[in-house]
């Protein structure tokens, strides 16, 4: 199935996410299929969410409305869970797109995920990772404020203010953000561990690939680079090559440095070591055969004619 056939449902969690990086957002989430459903969870009766009004009406999103039953509880989160699941057994959707940085929502995209839909989490940094793999994709809200940064529009635009100042932290939620892991030891394990051909070359869309599996979070712009091929091609452990398709374009691949020598240094050595192997054998068919065992019996019997 291609991604445009791949229907999409974005189901916002609003007490948990700023409502400023919306069109990113649902542009970011265009590229993995059709959104043709877009709900906000929330009591919109809240202060604090009279932001999203605007919103919501800019880019049709359906509000749902949640009362919260009892102080310091939060009724949104059963609210989404329970449209998920009708979603998910309707079969109007082929993929999930949970927005929200609360780990609550874990066992809902591992379910979601036995049911072989796709899952998509966007949230902060600060996201329980519990929650973070659980998803197929997991996008940083503040990977998409930097990239929206560089919106030609942009430059109209009010300054925005940062994920921090817009979405309240959920009280629940203790974890400080992860700092990016090291990129030599991502992309090293990520090479070994790839099919690759005679000469050691992975392709980059089997390293993207692999990347993605292992790390639901890996982003290339996390990193400072717009995409993949631009953070291989800066790293000084890779080497990278491309080879030409039929269509006329290329396809990139990539190795670590070091790893195969080349063929034409390792040819005369090759080289050398079978001519000593020849020449020991010629040395050796060189030696005298030794006498017939009739000639030896002769010998003997005339030495012991002498002595008699």
């Amino acid at each position: 199935m291609s991604g445009d056939d791949v229907r999409l449902a974005v189901l916002i969690d609003a007490d948990n996410t700023t409502s400023k990086l919306v069109p990113e957002m649902l542009e970011e989430l265009a590229g993995y299929g059709t959104v043709t459903v877009k709900r906000a969870y929330g009591d919109w009766g809240n202060p604090h969410l009279q932001r999203w009004r605007q919103v919501m009406l800019d880019h049709a999103i359906a509000p749902r409305q949640q009362f919260a039953y009892t102080v310091g509880k939060n009724a949104t989160d059963s609210a989404l869970i329970i449209d998920a699941m009708d979603l998910l057994y309707s079969g109007a959707v082929d993929g999930f797109a949970l927005v929200s940085s609360d780990s609550d929502f874990t066992p809902l995209a591992t379910r979601l995920r036995e049911s072989g839909k796709r899952v998509i989490g966007v949230g902060r940094r600060t996201t329980p990772n519990a929650f973070v793999q659980a998803c197929e994709r997991f996008l940083f809200l503040e990977v998409l404020a930097e990239s929206g940064e560089g919106r030609p529009e942009a430059a109209s635009e009010p300054p925005r203010a940062s994920v921090d100042e817009t979405v309240p932290e959920p009280p629940a939620e203790t974890e400080k953000a992860q700092p990016p892991r090291s990129l030599h030891s991502v992309l090293t394990k990520a090479l070994n561990r790839l099919d690759t051909d005679a000469e050691d070359w992975a392709s980059l869309g089997a390293l993207g690939n692999h990347l993605s599996r292992t790390d639901a979070s890996f982003d290339a712009r996390t990193y400072g680079f717009a995409k993949l091929s631009d953070l291989v091609k800066a790293q000084h452990f890779l080497e990278t090559k491309t080879v030409g398709g039929a269509n006329g374009g290329g396809s990139l691949w990539v190795r670590l440095k070091g790893r195969r020598s080349e063929p034409a240094a390792t040819e005369p050595a090759t080289k050398k070591a079978a001519a000593k192997r020849t020449g020991t054998k010629k040395t050796s068919a060189k030696k005298a055969p030794s006498e017939p065992p009739a000639k030896t019996a002769k010998k003997a019997a005339k030495k012991t004619a002498k002595k008699a």
